[in-house]
């Protein structure tokens, strides 16, 4: 009998925990905001302020390029493949767009090898794909401060045999509206059709 009872009670409790817990929170012990699933996880948060240099030497925020789109990679200049072909998709897919919307989207290379990267060098390097490719810099810590907001993986690859380094990194192409928000993002690999048709979506 006494057994059953605290059966009855244990049971009890566990109900009215999980009723708490859905009530008042998720497993983390945090607010459930409005619209969330008590549980799961609240959507990443993507981007944020910035402070960079242009290829052009001249130091530039996020709040510069507010009121128009965002078409955003992080790269750099040594990149053998990966990067040149991104960036490539991304001009094209904007030169698919109608004229009065091109000149809303502005083509963006950051890069994630500021060692080697300096605004010379990356004006360079982003006029070969267009002359409204717009390439940022900064400090290391800088761009360390931007990858991070953006959720970007990179690091050095030692190079072998006297090769120079390479640097592994994330290959996304995010989509910032014109107020600095994420919209939406583009892996890999996508042609610039299927870029241009999600970016007509939002303009």
């Amino acid at each position: 009998m006494k057994r059953l009872t605290l059966l009855i009670v244990v049971v009890v409790l566990s109900v009215i925990g999980m009723v708490v817990a859905v009530v008042f929170g998720d497993r983390t012990g945090e607010p459930v905001p409005p619209g969330k699933v008590a549980g799961t996880p609240a959507p990443l948060k993507i981007g944020g302020p910035f402070t960079l240099v242009n290829q052009d030497g001249k130091t530039v925020t996020d709040a510069d390029f507010h009121g128009r789109f965002m078409l955003i990679y992080f790269g750099y200049t040594y990149c053998p493949d990966l990067c040149p072909t991104s960036l490539q998709a991304m001009t094209e897919a904007i030169e698919q767009l109608p004229a009065e919307k091109r000149e809303r989207v502005v083509p963006v290379l950051i890069t994630i090898d500021p060692e080697r990267d300096t605004p010379t060098h990356l004006k360079n390097y982003v006029g070969a794909f267009g002359p409204n490719v717009v390439g940022l810099t900064g400090s290391p810590e800088q761009i360390a401060a931007v990858a991070k907001a953006f959720r970007v993986y990179f690091a050095r690859v030692e190079g072998e045999y006297g090769m120079p380094y390479l640097m592994d990194h994330t290959s996304i192409i995010y989509v910032m509206g014109p107020d600095g928000k994420y919209v939406i993002h583009f892996g890999h690999g996508n042609a610039p059709e299927v870029i241009a048709a999600g970016l007509r979506q939002h303009l």
